[in-house]
Formats: structure tokens, sequence, C-alpha cells
């Protein structure tokens, strides 16, 4: 009896075995690092150690990294009351403040017409599809992309950008909000003034030691290769998946796109269904559509790059990992194509 198979990278990440060991070394730090005595001092050396790290990762030094609970909150931070634009495909944390009102191709890319003023992510989470972000652009999401691309803040050219730790191998509930220097943007927790001013309240010292760490590691494996072999599997598992003539979609096939990342359209096949399915074989997959109170929707990215109601709800996203292996993306296709083989036998 073969063990479970997770696909769902791009929803989080296993807790890399650093970022554990420096969550555990933080426990033992007892200093509030606002505190300047001795402890204190302490406890906030390993919150800059972390900054820096991070820092280092993202191509971002010279910049100010905020740490906040996550990139939601970092998206607040740097939308709230900005009047920005963006595009349905973006993250609902980003769209909540912005106008929805850009166009999307069928490919998944975005229409800029005005960066100073625009929110635009680097890479959709669904689809995997990468954007060429403008100069100028006034903020980008950059969650996805982290940890699985070539990436330096520096020369993107925009002038803020999101990242979130559980994405690449961290804790969950630590983000940061990366901001060139010389910026500024409005507090939304006022308090005791930490975080330079951007964001009160006392630090989370373990989930920011851990970001440190995850953000550290992130940065060695893309630069030992690891993301190039995890594409290799996601274009082995593309090209098993393929069956022409039974109408499935491979969507943003044809865009850049991260390295780990597949959706497929299996028009009638709704996506819950043959995620439960999956589930139920022993592999984790999403599906492209959206679940909010329990109410399943279609994926609004998907209907702004074009595909109908049906087609929208017809998705599942798999998201590869540096742990998946070779016998894992074989066995979830032979898996799903003899449950499509089914489906498609009984007429469904």
């Amino acid at each position: 009896m073969t063990g479970r198979v997770y696909l769902d990278w791009n929803a989080t990440t296993p807790l890399r075995a650093e970022a554990r060991a420096a969550m555990v070394a933080a426990m033992e730090v007892l200093g509030n690092p606002s505190s300047v005595h001795a402890e204190g001092r302490a406890a906030k050396a390993l919150m800059e150690k972390a900054r820096g790290q991070v820092a280092a990762a993202l191509g971002a030094e010279g910049a100010d990294i905020v740490f906040t609970s996550g990139a939601t909150e970092a998206a607040a931070l740097a939308c709230a009351g900005r009047g920005l634009f963006c595009a349905d495909i973006e993250h609902e944390a980003v769209s909540a403040w912005c106008e929805p009102s850009l166009v999307v191709d069928g490919l998944g890319r975005v229409m800029v017409s005005d960066p100073a003023q625009t929110a635009l992510q680097l890479a959709n989470s669904e689809t995997g599809v990468m954007q060429d972000l403008p100069e100028g652009l006034a903020v980008s999401d950059l969650t996805q992309g982290f940890g699985k691309v070539p990436l330096a803040f520096n020369w993107l050219g925009c002038a803020m950008g999101l990242v979130s730790a559980h994405k690449l191998g961290g804790p969950k509930g630590i983000g940061a909000l990366v901001i060139r220097r010389g910026l500024d943007v409005a507090a939304q927790l006022k308090g005791g003034g930490q975080e330079m001013g951007r964001r009160a309240g006392t630090e989370n010292l373990m989930g920011i030691a851990g970001f440190g760490a995850a953000a550290e590691a992130a940065a060695r494996d893309l630069a030992d290769g690891v993301w190039a072999r995890v594409a290799e599997l996601r274009n082995i598992l593309e090209q098993a998946l393929s069956a022409p003539g039974d109408g499935s979609i491979c969507a943003g096939l044809g865009a850049a796109r991260l390295p780990n990342t597949l959706n497929l359209i299996t028009p009638g096949w709704k996506g819950e269904t043959q995620v439960m399915q999956m589930d139920l074989a022993g592999f984790a997959v999403s599906a492209g559509s959206a679940c909010s109170s329990g109410k399943v929707r279609e994926s609004r990215v998907l209907r702004a790059m074009g595909f109908d109601g049906v087609q929208a709800a017809s998705a599942i996203r798999i998201s590869l990992g540096p742990d998946t292996k070779r016998d894992d993306v074989l066995r979830f296709a032979d898996v799903w194509s003899a449950a499509r083989a089914k489906r498609l036998k009984a007429g469904a």
C-alpha cells in the first residue's frame, strides 16, 4: 500500500527542517525585541538576522522588510485607500482593496496602462501564469514566485511586494511587505510603533525566525536547480494527462508559468468532484473553483481568461514541489486517467 501524495504545494508547503530548527531555537529567546536590555537585544538580533535572510533571498537588500501576519495583511497595508486597479486574476487579498477592471487575455496575461496605479501579481496561484511586471508598478504579489523562480525585488521596478512564509517551507501566520527604500505606507495596525511604525504589535519572533531560515534554504534550493527538476516532472505529468479529443484544456499553456503548476480543465467534470475522487485515491490536489462558506463557485481567474462557466467549474490545480517524485506524478496520471475514462464510458 503506497502512501498519500501531496500535490497541492501552491496552497501550502511542508515545514522545512531549517525553519523548524530556527523556530525551536527562537522559543528559548526570552526577550521582547523592543526592550533595550540584554534579553531584548538578543531577541532583536534574531529578528534582524531573519530580516536580512528574507531580504537576501528576495534580492531586496536595501529595501524595508516589514513583517506581518501573512501576505493578506501585507496586501492591506500596501493597497488600502490607494485607489489601485487590478485584474480579476489577483488573489482576493489584493482585489478586495483594488478596482478589478484590467483586461486579461486568453493566456492569463494582464494589460497594464498605468503601472503606478496598478497591483499586479508575479504569478497566478491557480494557473501558474507569470506576468511581465512593468517598470513603476505600485504593488506586486510575489507570494507564489518567491522561492520557485529567480527573483530580485530590486530589479523588478515595483514599489512594494507581498510575500508569505508558508509558500516556501516556512511557518503559517507570518509574511512581509517589501517596500522600496524611501517610500512609506499608512499603518493599519497602530500602537507601539514596531516595524518602523508601519505595523504595531509585538513581533512574532518564532515565526520570523522560521521565515528567515526557510527563505535562505529556498534560495539555496533554487540555486541548486531543484525547481528545474520539478519543472521536468510537471512536463512529464502534463504529457501523461494529455488525451487528444476528450476536450481537456491546460489553462495558460503557451504562457510563461511557474515550474510546478498545472491547471487542467475537463469540461463537465466538476473540479470538486475530481478533488474528492483523487483524495479518496490518496492524492491531494485543489479545485480550480474557489469555495466560500461551503458554496462552490466557478473560478473567477478562469472566467477572466475567457473560459465559460462550465469550463471554469471543471478545473483542478496540480502543484508539485521538491519532495515530489517521478513515480508520484505517474501514479497520479494513471489514477486520474482511469477515473476520466470511467466517467466517459458511463456518459456522465
